[in-house]
């Protein structure tokens, strides 16, 4: 056992019996490293990462590369899930250092921490060889190690700086244009997506293609995020047995995946489709939904109301070995003895042939076409088949339950969590079921109760009972936002007052005056070797993207003009900079934020919540929504309660209309 068997983090633990010398980060491991004028190595991963387990047994598990990391080296290795900080700028390193990422993320730095070398994923003997020569020298001639490592700080310094630009101090639709003109040119039109693969989900993008195709009437981009959503729904991608997405496709038809399965995807897919299926009705969008939440209450959820983070990629096989996507796949025979007579249906359905071969004799379930086809075209009905469906899903369910399941990181994370509770909600606001409502109600008390401090800061994350790790910027903008989602669908302002607190607490102890951003980490935190402004979007949007939108909502409830200014700042100073607008979707949603289109809808008297409910149901993403059943003191709300019938004030971009009552006029209006 190393050091790392005093860790919570089930990854950190999947490292305990390894014979390196494994210790965690913190200020002992580096005094250790200058004390001894040793490199440092920092290994950073996560524990649902595929090719994380595979250089573990290839190289941390035999004893002539521990010998070589033991004898020269100070050995930290990191979970990039508890520490997104030290993931963020190591990652920006090796980016500089040899322009691609990921995980495995190995780096060796000197002793103070500044990185002198760094990569992903190395096989044993390259492992050894690089780092017996980062040691001779360094051993040798440090100066030039040293010399390097001054560059290639500086070079990671100027990632946070964002150049000042001319640029309109007002909407420009022209600006908008031009970026998703841009952006078509990569559409993959026959699987939907980006024409690449690897292929991840990446849903902001496809929540912003949405919105715009919406308010600006592009019936191509809707068409194009329809096909996207659809054909993700069919899988392999999507687990159609016991419902939720895995993290990404290695091919170009979200085929088969790379298996784990991550709270975060799972929380803003359902968000996703929650709004295509208000916008088109789409009953396998529906489907996706229900099956993506009913995964994550049964296997994600804890007894306090949290969600863990993930599920594994790797499972054991039959033969009791590590294996990725083990759990998943199924043989031809296997599934021959399962669905006997209604095996050549189901293998149409399914696709057990090429098109949906994976390896070694394994498929991965996948359709290419619609239900309603396939009964035209075996003369049964779209009914039956629909049943079959559902029937052979639990028979194959039933019968995998069996199996041995992937490993599950047990921590709850608070971004994630606030990411997922969200998720919760949209599904509420698309299906009105109300057990979505009562999950994102217990998990917005956990958050409240359990990674909440007294002092006024949240904490990162929770295992066992306990909160460990200063909150992230991440942190608060993914729960306010959260908060503000139960808000508007509850009308109970203590959400909105806990999102106002969390909010000053970010311009208190996270907001640069002259970065005119946020950083990641905040200014009661030891720093790093860098500073981090987290302004790309990225599988999950840029915290600061999040803020933008959350300063522009909370702006609207309570009249802070500040919040405002800053929003705008922000997103203003943003735009000017895109080049590839994948990377800035969420800044472009914030963006719509200023146009002519914004809305904003309070509803006031004792049936508000009932209106309410028909007003989210359906998909109308231009509009800041309000209300209250009672009197009320919250400055959008104020002196606009009418005890006798339901009110309705819509106004434009902080114009209003004149109150109504006419339900019928406001929904004809509001977009």
């Amino acid at each position: 056992m190393n050091a790392l068997s005093l860790e919570t983090s089930p990854y950190l633990l999947q490292h305990a019996t390894n014979p390196v010398h494994w210790i965690a980060w913190n200020d002992a491991a580096l005094a250790e490293a200058i004390e001894k004028n040793q490199l440092i190595i920092i290994s950073i991963g996560y524990s649902a990462c595929h090719w994380c387990h595979v250089m573990e047994r290839e190289s941390f598990e035999a004893i002539e590369v521990a010998q070589t990391m033991n004898s020269h080296f100070v050995s930290i290795k990191i979970d990039r899930e508890e520490r997104p900080d030290l993931d963020a700028v190591y990652m920006k390193a090796v980016q500089v250092m040899t322009g691609r990422g990921g995980w495995p993320l190995n780096v060796v730095a000197l002793p103070d921490g500044r990185p002198v070398w760094g990569g992903t994923y190395f096989r044993k003997e390259e492992w050894i060889n690089t780092l017996q020569q980062l040691q001779q020298l360094y051993k040798n001639n440090p100066e030039k190690m040293l010399d390097y490592a001054e560059r290639l700080h500086q070079g990671i310094e100027g990632l946070n700086v964002i150049e000042p630009s001319t640029f309109s101090t007002t909407f420009d639709q022209q600006l908008l244009d031009n970026l998703v003109k841009k952006w078509t040119k990569s559409f993959d039109l026959e699987f939907g997506g980006m024409a690449r693969a690897p292929k991840f989900m990446m849903p902001s993008n496809y929540q912003f293609l949405m919105r715009f195709g919406y308010q600006t009437k592009n019936v191509d981009l809707l068409d194009f995020v329809n096909l996207t959503l659809t054909k993700m729904a069919y899988g392999g991608l999507f687990d159609t047995i016991g419902g939720g997405f895995s993290r990404y496709s290695v091919d170009m038809k979200w085929h088969v995946p790379h298996f784990e399965k991550m709270l975060y995807d799972n929380g803003q897919l359902v968000s996703l489709y929650a709004d295509a299926y208000k916008l088109t009705k789409n009953e396998l969008y529906k489907e996706v939904i229900e099956k993506t939440l009913s995964f994550v209450s049964s296997q994600l959820s804890q007894p306090e109301g949290g969600f863990f983070c993930a599920l594994d990629a790797d499972s054991l096989d039959a033969e009791n070995q590590l294996k990725e996507g083990a759990f998943y796949v199924w043989s031809k025979t296997a599934l021959q003895d399962l669905l006997q007579t209604d095996f050549e249906l189901f293998a149409q359905v399914f696709n057990i042939n090429d098109f949906g071969y994976w390896e070694e004799n394994h498929f991965v379930l996948i359709q290419n076409q619609s239900l309603e086809l396939l009964a035209e075209q075996n003369k049964i009905s779209f009914s039956d088949l629909i049943q079959k469906k559902k029937s052979w899903e639990q028979l194959l369910f039933t019968a995998r339950e069996k199996r041995k399941k992937p490993r599950l990181d047990d921590k709850c994370l608070t971004s994630w969590n606030a990411i997922m509770n969200k998720g919760f909600v949209d599904a509420y606001k698309a299906l009105q079921d109300e057990k979505h409502l009562e999950m994102a109600l217990q998990n917005g008390q956990f958050i409240l109760n359990k990674l909440w401090t007294p002092e006024g800061n949240l904490m990162h994350n929770y295992k066992n009972g306990k909160a460990t790790i200063n909150g992230y910027l991440e942190d608060y903008s993914f729960v306010i936002e959260s908060f503000i989602a139960i808000y508007e669908v509850t009308f109970d302002e203590s959400w909105l007052q806990h999102a106002k607190q969390l909010t000053n607490y970010c311009l208190d102890h996270f907001y640069d005056e002259k970065q005119r951003f946020f950083s990641f980490t905040s200014n009661l935190d030891a720093p790093l070797i860098a500073q981090h402004f987290e302004t790309e979007d990225n599988v999950i949007p840029a915290s600061n993207s999040v803020m933008a939108v959350n300063l522009f909502k909370l702006s609207n409830y309570f009249q802070v003009a500040h919040y405002e200014k800053i929003a705008t700042e922000m997103t203003l100073k943003i735009m000017p900079t895109i080049d590839y607008p994948s990377g800035y979707s969420n800044w472009m949603n914030a963006y719509l934020y200023l146009s002519e289109q914004q809305k904003e809808l309070a509803i006031m008297g004792k049936d508000a919540l009932d209106f309410s409910k028909k007003v989210y149901s359906c998909y109308h993403p231009n509009h800041v929504l309000a209300g209250s059943t009672k009197p009320s003191s919250l400055p959008f709300l104020k002196d606009r309660f009418n005890e006798i019938s339901t009110q309705f004030y819509l106004c434009q971009n902080k114009t209003c209309l004149l109150p109504t009552s006419d339900f019928e006029f406001v929904l004809k209006n509001i977009f």
